[in-house]
């Protein structure tokens, strides 16, 4: 009989070795996550310039990001199914196609419907992304590995985003609105380029097992079954509520916000969204090290991000004076910074929850609660500017509402995650001990 070892300590017998090969691989998915990004942001340092080219209000600007995320949040499980059943390289090379024709489309676009029609094409082709990434990352690389794998796939959507914040608003003021749009899309066929080229779904040897398929039984199956588990429901509701303040805030009202309610420059609030991107590389890197380290400290790490984040957001929109002083909005642009790195501790509580073959359904379940959450707050915020004649302070409270109901269901669901996930670890062990010599 051999001797035990713990799981953790050693890779199970079907995890793949990563290496070299696997950085190289994986790298290329973490770059056309990144393109998609700065698609997806690039309307963040765009808003006033949106608003003034198309002629809208403060509802029918945001009703771009509310459709580009509706699009988004409704294909996570089609693309989460999709993944499973097709493989990582013809769903990547599809959303690459989308998302760059509607970048293309948005910068050419001559009425305010089209436009919108070009967001929701980039917001389906952005849908096909990350849990392409995620999937891609299970596959290449030991399960140990696995929570800084996400981590650092989010932080190359942050270097997106910082992309997005200094290069592109340097461009559209000096180059104007359809040569940064038109430009910036020549990015997608660049890494459309290396996916044909470099990408493979997983390693030689290591193919997975042939999923059977089965129709809409096969769909609704693998849906229930990964629904089932608390530990996907869990992860979805730490995704609900800790991504999205900092979603609304780069994605379209944060430069508003800074602008019109602060009465900063463009320069100085593109400085401030800047602060919230470095933080969100400092501290992915650092939540990254601590789950992997101490599965334990998951839970603490996405409530403490929560209640900060809320603390600050409070401070800053109930300040007695008309305008917050730098040193606050500075110290909420560096809290703001950790929502997306606890967004992704969602995926560290799905992925032990399920197996292999449902792991993109599972991804593209916890991916909706973020983006959900996102799009409410964006609509809330419009509708809540124009019904206040622009009160910053009435229309960012609402963010207060989706905090608390997702803090309610963290709650109900981690102590039965936790005890599943233990049992779930003891019983591996019993099976690595009794095998047979």
């Amino acid at each position: 009989m051999s001797s035990p070892t713990p799981p953790a300590a050693s890779a199970l017998p079907a995890d793949p070795p990563g290496g070299r090969r696997a950085a190289l691989v994986w790298g290329v998915g973490v770059c056309v996550y990144l393109v998609a990004v700065v698609f997806r942001t690039s309307l963040g340092v765009a808003g006033l310039d949106a608003a003034e080219r198309f002629h809208v209000n403060a509802s029918a600007l945001s009703a771009f990001s509310i459709l580009q995320l509706l699009v988004y949040a409704g294909m996570q499980i089609p693309v989460g199914l999709l993944v499973d059943r097709l493989g990582t390289r013809k769903v990547l090379t599809l959303g690459i196609v989308l998302f760059t024709v509607g970048q293309l489309g948005f910068a050419l676009s001559p009425s305010y419907g089209t436009a919108l029609a070009a967001r929701a094409l980039l917001g389906c082709g952005d849908a096909m992304t990350f849990i392409s990434v995620l999937r891609l990352g299970s596959r290449w690389f030991p399960a140990r590995r696995g929570p800084l794998i996400v981590q650092v796939a989010g932080l190359f959507g942050v270097v997106g985003n910082l992309l997005s914040t200094i290069v592109l608003a340097r461009t559209l003021d000096g180059l104007g609105w359809t040569a940064t749009f038109a430009g910036s899309s020549v990015a997608g066929l660049v890494v459309l380029v290396l996916v044909v080229v470099f990408l493979e779904d997983h390693p030689k040897g290591f193919e997975p097992e042939p999923v059977r398929h089965a129709g809409a039984a096969y769909v609704r199956h693998q849906i229930a079954r990964a629904w089932r588990e608390p530990g996907t429901r869990l992860g979805m509701w730490v995704h609900f509520t800790t991504q999205f303040p900092a979603m609304v805030f780069l994605l379209l009202w944060g430069m508003p916000f800074l602008v019109e309610a602060q009465g900063l420059s463009r320069g100085r609030a593109g400085e401030l969204l800047t602060v919230v991107v470095l933080s969100n590389m400092v501290v992915g890197l650092v939540y990254g090290q601590l789950i992997a380290r101490h599965h334990a400290a998951r839970a603490p790490l996405a409530l403490g991000t929560i209640g900060v984040t809320a603390l600050m957001w409070a401070a800053t929109v109930a300040y007695p004076a008309d305008r917050a002083p730098m040193w606050l909005l500075v110290s909420l642009c560096a809290v703001l910074g950790a929502c997306g790195p606890a967004s992704m501790i969602g995926f560290d509580f799905a992925r032990p929850a399920n197996p292999p073959e449902r792991q993109g359904t599972a991804s593209g379940i916890v991916n909706i609660g973020g983006f959900t959450a996102s799009m409410t707050t964006l609509l809330a915020v419009g509708v809540l500017l124009d019904a206040t004649g622009g009160s910053y302070r009435v229309a960012f409270s609402s963010v207060f509402v989706l905090q608390a109901l997702g803090v309610a269901q963290i709650l109900r669901l981690r102590s039965r995650t936790v005890r599943l996930e233990r049992e779930r670890l003891v019983a591996s062990r019993v099976e690595a001990v009794h095998v047979p010599v």
